[in-house]
């Protein structure tokens, strides 16, 4: 017998108070259902994932794609719902958020939250943030970052077996409703480059391909890839062989495109993310990369904006090796030495031969590398300084720019995309000026001759513009062609486009008007009044009757459908024109300038030439 005391029964240890998941509520509404709100009470038996986001954030990106194998294993017990939580302005606006849905391919329901009121009821503080909800509707973990994919998985499959014991487990499909498809030549386009044949080569993002274009960027010529071989592709860089890099971002790879022979090889990445503590240099096939955004050739080597870790990286061609070239992977706007500088996702590259531009998006900033490896800033404050303000470059704002583009007198294009517009950054002055507006989310441009060709990634498709004078510089050894002058009346002048849409299609007016006139001139003193953009294809303009003589640039767009009832998805077309209208005022001439705007089926010839 044993006379010992038993040993004491230790305290259970306090139990931790439930907390009850608050109700999902955001003035935006819900996306991915089927125009069907959602609550909590209504998930109830099944495990929620709620994924605080928003679409600016690359991490928050990252964090989809991690979800994606979850998300397909236990889509019987698990519903993922994103919350979209904005940080810029542009993406509270509901169709932002509908695009971005589209684009980064969301396949669950999506609740628009422009003022964050869900984000505050949980507390979130961090983009990207994931918060797990029992079926019981209790809050049972909160994640904040990416890389907590296997934990959740892990934590799903105690829930599963914990509630399947119970019965609170509830099975079966959820709520998640595709959206309808949508018939385009191109679907978010991200980034183009001009080939030596003078057609365009497109990274169709959402579709996983690259498009090439005829050289008006109407047509297209062959489409390249796919979801097998491409995966969310960016940018793009011709290489001195004629050749082209492509930057392969959501399989975090570097790849070579070859124009002539169609083929496709790997130069840098494994495929997998690169992650802190892995290495930062080696033979480029067996060092991990992390969301390629852009690509330029500069200096001997193809640069990259590796925008997942906020870096600057380069791959040598010669030694078929990768390195980082500047960043320190702290996200923010640091200038000096290239190792001790900050970025904040670069997401547009453009070379000239003393300077790299860089669009760091994240900053709403402009910057540049020099040959020394130095990293300077030109237009930019910080990481929550944005908006839309001209002037001197160091009170000019920007709103999350993607693309950066070198003009021929040493000035520099930016696709501002969250404005809606393209600036133009001239260093010899100092200031920041508006070449274009009403574009929608511009991510690119591309120089060819006077023009500049935008990549309307949310509208689809390429615009041309032409670039005012001052950033055209024409050496003087260069010619130009010249034309007759069209002779008008001082005074009042009514510019006609005529537009009729091809037989058996239709003016698309399903989503508001279907045409645009944007119309501007050289000098600009020449326009009294009439400048501008609008929806009308008709427009009276004062010309000034001191100015002798210029240019009316006028771009003008119609979007036309297939006029078949029974046709479900009817196949759509944008006709677009550009012309550069020398004029001549003189007492007698004209009151009236009509100019045509082609409709024609493209089998007939597509658009004409401006006059």
């Amino acid at each position: 017998m044993n006379d010992a005391a038993p040993a004491p029964t230790p305290a259970p240890a306090p139990r931790r108070a439930r907390v009850r998941a608050p109700e999902l509520i955001g003035r935006g509404g819900w996306l991915n259902t089927g125009g069907k709100e959602l609550s909590l009470a209504e998930l109830r038996g099944r495990i929620v994932i709620l994924d605080f986001w928003t679409f600016c954030c690359i991490n928050c990106l990252h964090v989809l794609d991690e979800l994606r194998e979850l998300e397909e294993k236990h889509r019987d017990t698990v519903v993922i719902v994103g919350v979209h939580s904005p940080k810029f302005v542009h993406e509270a606006e509901h169709q932002a958020v509908v695009d971005a849905v589209e684009r980064y391919g969301v396949e669950h329901p999506v609740l628009d939250d422009p003022e964050l009121a869900t984000w505050k009821q949980y507390a979130v503080r961090a983009w990207p943030t994931l918060v797990v909800i029992d079926p019981e509707g209790y809050v049972v973990a909160q994640h904040a970052g990416e890389g907590h994919a296997h934990a959740i998985e892990r934590l799903v499959e105690e829930l599963e077996a914990e509630h399947g014991a119970k019965g609170t487990l509830r099975r079966g499909d959820g709520p998640y409703v595709p959206p309808e498809p949508v018939a385009s030549d191109l679907r978010f386009p991200g980034k183009a480059i001009a080939l030596p044949s003078g057609n365009f080569l497109v990274s169709d993002t959402t579709r996983h391909q690259l498009v090439e274009l005829t050289p008006d960027g109407e047509d297209v010529v062959r489409r390249i890839g796919g979801e097998g071989v491409l995966k969310e592709p960016q940018g793009l860089a011709l290489l001195p062989d004629g050749t082209v890099v492509v930057a392969d971002t959501v399989h975090h790879a570097l790849r070579r495109f070859d124009p002539v022979s169609g083929e496709i090889e790997l130069l840098a990445g494994t495929g997998t993310q690169w992650w802190q503590g892995r290495p930062t240099s080696g033979p480029a096939l067996e060092v991990d990369l992390s969301s390629p955004w852009d690509v330029a050739w500069w200096r001997g080597r193809v640069w990259i904006a590796m925008a997942g870790v906020h870096q600057l990286w380069t791959y040598d061609p010669e030694t078929k090796t990768v390195e980082v070239a500047a960043g320190t992977t702290n996200e923010g706007l640091v200038d000096g030495p290239g190792a001790g500088a900050w970025f904040a996702q670069p997401s547009g590259l453009a070379a000239t031969e003393d300077r790299l531009w860089v669009a760091d998006s994240e900053t709403s900033a402009l910057r540049w590398v020099d040959t020394d490896g130095a990293v300077h800033t030109a237009v930019g404050t910080g990481l929550f300084d944005f908006g839309h303000r001209d002037g001197d470059a160091a009170q000019a704002l920007l709103q999350h720019p993607l693309g950066v583009t070198a003009l021929p007198d040493g000035s520099v294009a930016v696709s501002d995309t969250y404005n809606h517009a393209l600036r133009r950054y001239d260093p010899a002055s100092g200031q920041v000026t508006t070449l274009a507006t009403d574009l929608r989310e511009p991510s690119d441009a591309v120089l060819v001759g006077d023009d500049i060709v935008v990549v309307e990634s949310a509208r689809h498709r390429l615009t041309r513009l032409r670039l005012p004078e001052e950033a055209v510089r024409v050496e003087a050894v260069a010619h130009r062609t010249q034309r007759a002058a069209t002779e008008v009346a001082p005074g009042r002048l009514r510019l006609d486009v005529v537009f009729e849409a091809p037989a058996g299609q239709k003016l698309d007016t399903r989503y508001g008007p279907s045409t645009r006139l944007l119309v501007s001139s050289t000098p600009p003193e020449l326009l009294l009044t009439g400048e501008g953009t609008g929806t009308d294809l008709a427009r009276e303009l004062a010309l000034n009757p001191e100015i002798g003589e210029g240019v009316l640039h006028v771009s003008a767009m119609a979007a036309s459908c297939d006029d078949d009832p029974a046709n479900e998805y009817p196949a759509c077309h944008v006709h677009q024109q550009d012309w550069g209208v020398p004029v001549r005022i003189v007492e007698d001439g004209a009151a009236r300038l009509p100019l045509v705007l082609a409709g024609m089926d493209r089998e007939a010839g597509g658009a004409p030439d401006g006059p």
